[in-house]
C-alpha cells in the first residue's frame, strides 16, 4: 500500500516480531498477547528530507509508516500502544485487515482514525517541514481541531479535560434522573450547571 506517499519514501522492510521481543525482553504473556492480535509488521515508508527533498526539518528528523497486519478486528489497543513505546520514533501505524485500514498515531496519547478501504486511504504530506507533516497527521488521524492559538499538545490536553467533564456531567445527569429526593435532585442540578460553565464547546 502506498497511501499516496512518494515512491521515494517506500522502504518495505520487514520488522520481525521475534527481534522486537528479544530486543525489549518481553515476557511470555506479553509475547502471546501480541501474537494473538498481530500477524506481521512492515516498515513501509520512511519520510525524511532525503526521501522527500521538498520537506525541511525543524525538530523532527523522520516519520515512519509501520504497516501492521492484524489477525482480528477486535484487537487490544494496548498492543498498539506497546508498539509505539517499543519503537521510540515518530510513527503512523497502518492497521490492515480484510482490505480495510485504520490509521493510528501516538502523540501524548494514542489516536485511531475510522476504518476505511485500504485502496482509498491516503496520508497527504501537508506543510513545508516534517514537523508540519507530523502535526497534520496527528490532527487528521486524531480528529483534532486546534483553537485559540493553542499548540498541538495544549489542544490535546484541553480536549481530554473537556471529555472528562462531559462524562462527569453525563454521570451526574443520570444520577439526577434516578434521584427521588427533591433536595438532592436540586444539589445535583446545581453541580451539573457549574460543570457546564467550564465546558468550552
Amino acid at each position: 500500500m502506498s497511501f499516496g506517499l512518494p515512491h521515494t519514501a517506500e522502504v518495505n522492510k520487514a520488522l520481525p516480531k521475534k527481534a522486537i521481543f528479544a530486543k525489549f525482553g518481553l515476557k511470555a504473556a506479553q509475547r502471546d498477547h501480541f501474537d494473538e492480535d498481530i500477524s506481521r509488521l512492515v516498515i513501509s515508508h520512511e519520510i525524511t528530507t532525503r526521501s522527500v527533498p521538498a520537506l525541511a526539518t525543524v525538530d523532527i528528523q523522520g516519520i515512519y509508516v509501520v504497516t501492521v497486519l492484524l489477525k482480528r478486528r477486535d484487537f487490544d489497543h494496548r498492543n498498539i500502544e506497546l508498539l509505539t513505546k517499543l519503537i521510540p520514533q515518530k510513527m503512523v501505524i497502518a492497521l490492515l485487515l480484510d482490505e480495510q485500514v485504520q490509521f493510528a498515531i501516538f502523540h501524548e496519547r494514542l489516536f485511531f482514525a475510522p476504518w476505511q478501504p485500504a485502496d482509498e486511504a491516503s496520508l497527504p504530506l501537508t506543510g513545508l517541514s516534517l514537523d508540519d507533516v507530523w502535526q497534520s497527521f496527528v490532527t487528521t488521524i486524531g480528529d483534532i481541531d486546534i483553537k485559540d492559538g493553542n499548540t498541538l499538545t495544549e489542544q490535546i490536553t484541553l480536549d481530554e479535560q473537556q471529555e472528562k467533564l462531559r462524562k462527569q456531567i453525563a454521570a451526574l445527569e443520570s444520577k439526577m434522573r434516578k434521584e427521588k429526593q427533591p433536595r438532592k435532585k436540586l444539589e445535583l442540578h446545581t453541580q451539573i450547571n457549574i460543570l457546564k460553565t467550564t465546558l468550552t464547546t
